[in-house]
């Protein structure tokens, strides 16, 4: 094995050389033409190491491990079944995102989106509600946490599922464009304009503009017939990948830390939490006895006695507090739970990949003109406009007129009729492919219904503004997206449907309930609908449900071991509930620490 291993070493070196000797002398190995050579077409090579690390991110070596339980499954809901999985290299963060990082993203978006589009705003707050309680005085939190300083490196709770992936979004562009200023590609925009502000995805078409002033130092653009100039571009390794959300596998795996116990490829200690042993105290000198994370010990006691607190936290602790795992994470087991990417199902672990799994893929293709060059960016919001629609008729059983405690009046009913009718129209447009009509439509019919009369009071309309801004699905200065269509995908092999998040699990092959009738069992859109789950009735489940992960400071120890899961709908939020950063690691996966 130790040859074998030398030999894979060697030529592997050997092949790196002969990359660098060929770069050295601009040659191409496989067709003789030079490179970064305008007179042979300008074909681009650049020198490139390895992906450099964001900020806040850590590196979590992939690699093979158990996935699943691996404490009693105290609940019997039998969805966490242990089974084998590879994760690849991924970045992390390295602790939960805090109030101070969340106050900076909503910042920014007054910066931009203030005067033209508030409802952007409006759907990234978060909410602060989410500490009360009925039997309990929360106001002091409700009014303090998220915005008092003292309060600022704690992990900010509140946050849907669908705002912590805009956060996500949010900071790629940031990042990227922080690297573009720094090495003078980019000026720093003092005051960006929903329609001039840095997204990565719109500045990686050249044809399109309104990304941020470009500085006379661009990139040196060596191929016949150019300006001379040229923006950054992937090739170049500049730019990093996205920030997202981790799926639940790489959390799962990032939390274990396993690497602290492998030894060559054994792995001699299994874990149930993300330290050794089967206690939440520490046996180091000096620290003897103290806790290792912020949880609820027992009924009624948070956080110790006075004198001795246990973890010293009565509600959230400060994300650096406690000791890292061996990948040096912070608070992956207590403190707060944290959103994964992944929609939830019970039984997941049966159907999906052993390599890198994942459910909740819903494949999108970027709009197209006629020439096939990529469409220009958005200058308006984008909404789901059907998602609207059946909150509004609470179809789902979960839209706001679902109150039957509440009167609604006379001016509240017709608010609400009015919009109904007003999305019908808008929707009408968009099944037309007439995308930008729509979305100037339903603008139109927001200032016209929602805010065109400012001396009316409609009680509901506030809320009702609210939880429009939910079902904000792309807004300006981004690049439009489509979900991709069965008939262009009827020659692959790997998939078809733009949708498959019910792959396997409710869809219409696994679907027992199911007429066999493919047109009776479908939706109005024509991907199916999800009878197995029967959402509100026998069960909570749908394709909005979204797994978080780990305990958090109102659970038991149980909730501590990785292995275990939950899910809430993607709108809901809870004040246990926060969420932390990851992106997809390029190239080699261990890179050079």
């Amino acid at each position: 094995m130790t040859h074998r291993k030398n030999l894979f070493v060697f030529g592997a070196l050997l092949g790196i050389a002969m990359v660098f000797s060929s770069c050295g002398s601009e040659q191409s190995p496989t067709t003789g033409w030079a490179y970064n050579d305008p007179g042979n077409g300008g074909f681009d090579v650049v020198p490139y190491e390895e992906q450099e690390t964001g900020p806040g991110l850590v590196l979590i070596e992939g690699g093979t491990f158990v996935m699943g339980r691996t404490e009693q499954d105290i609940n019997y809901d039998w969805n966490n079944q242990p089974r084998r999985v590879t994760v690849p290299s991924f970045y992390m963060d390295m602790t939960e995102v805090r109030n101070l990082d969340y106050l900076e993203y909503m910042h920014w978006l007054n910066r931009v989106y203030a005067d033209e589009n508030p409802r952007i705003i409006q759907k990234a707050l978060p909410d602060t509600l989410v500490w009360r309680t009925k039997l309990g005085y929360n106001e002091p939190m409700v009014e303090y946490y998220l915005r008092h300083p003292a309060y600022r490196d704690y992990p900010v709770v509140g946050v849907n599922w669908l705002q912590a992936r805009d956060y996500c979004a949010w900071r790629t562009d940031r990042v990227n464009e922080f690297i573009l200023v720094e090495i003078g590609v980019l000026n720093f925009q003092e005051s960006p304009t929903s329609d001039n502000h840095f997204n990565t995805e719109a500045y990686l078409v050249p044809a399109i503009q309104g990304i941020g002033e470009e500085t006379e130092h661009q990139l040196v653009d060596i191929a016949p017939n150019s300006s001379g100039y040229r923006r950054a571009r992937m090739e170049d390794g500049i730019l990093l990948p996205k920030y997202r959300l981790p799926t639940e596998a790489e959390w799962e795996f990032a939390a274990l830390g396993l690497i602290g116990n492998t030894v060559y490829e054994r792995v001699v200690e299994r874990r149930l939490y993300p330290w050794n042993g089967h206690i939440t105290r520490t046996d180091a000198d000096g620290n003897y006895g103290d806790m290792v994370a912020n949880f609820r010990r027992g009924r009624g006691d948070y956080m110790g006695t006075a004198g001795n607190l246990n973890d010293a936290a009565f509600v959230t602790a400060p994300v650096y507090a406690y000791w890292p795992n061996d990948y040096g994470l912070y608070n992956m087991a207590g403190n707060v739970a944290e959103w994964v990417m992944d929609v939830y199902r019970p039984l997941s672990f049966e159907d999906i990949d052993d390599l890198n799994p994942f459910r909740g893929n819903v494949f999108k293709t970027y709009v197209r003109d006629n020439t096939g060059a990529i469409a220009d960016k958005l200058y308006n919001t984008v909404y789901d406009y059907d998602g609207i629609r059946k909150w509004l008729q609470n179809e789902e059983k979960s839209g706001f007129f679902d109150n039957p405690t509440y009167a609604y009046n006379a001016d509240e009913e017709k608010l609400r009729d009015d919009l109904i009718n007003g999305i019908d129209a808008v929707m009408k447009l968009n099944e037309e492919r007439k995308y930008d009509e729509a979305s100037e439509a339903m603008t139109e019919l927001l200032e016209d219904k929602l805010y065109g009369n400012p001396s009316e009071t409609i009680e509901i309309a506030p809320q009702i503004a609210k939880g429009i801004s939910n079902f904000i699905i792309a807004q300006p200065g981004e690049l439009r997206m489509r979900n991709v269509s069965i008939e262009e995908n009827l020659e692959r092999r790997n998939y078809r449907k733009s949708n498959n998040i019910n792959y396997l699990d409710g869809d219409f092959a696994s679907n027992y309930n199911s007429t066999n009738d493919w047109n009776n069992w479908r939706d109005d859109k024509g991907e199916g609908t999800n009878k197995m789950y029967d959402y509100t009735k026998t069960s909570l489940i749908n394709d909005n449900a979204r797994v978080f992960k780990g305990g958090s400071w109102r659970d038991g120890t149980f909730w501590l071991s990785p292995g275990t899961r939950r899910f809430l709908d993607e709108r809901q939020s809870t004040d246990y509930i926060g969420f932390r950063c990851a992106m997809t690691r390029v190239g080699s996966p261990i890179g050079s620490y």
